[in-house]
């Protein structure tokens, strides 16, 4: 398995886990996004967290092609 699969299925189960329990995808978004901070801190600068961040962010429209490729 490989670990885009392994939290993949953590991920779904927290969905579904909220869904039932009435609380938006959108507020389970932003719990993982938190968590994905905090666990970036244990190893990485802020510095290095915002180009992550930046980074995800320039390439969210996937019609286009990836901003680092980009003319």
């Amino acid at each position: 398995m490989s670990s885009f699969e392994l939290v993949s299925r953590h991920v779904r189960a927290a969905l579904d886990e909220a869904a039932m329990r009435s609380i938006s995808s959108d507020v389970v978004a932003r719990c993982f996004l938190s968590e994905a901070i905090r666990i970036f801190k244990q190893n990485r600068s802020n510095d290095d967290i915002a180009a992550e961040l930046i980074a995800a962010a320039d390439n969210l429209d996937e019609d286009t092609p990836l901003a680092f490729i980009r003319p």
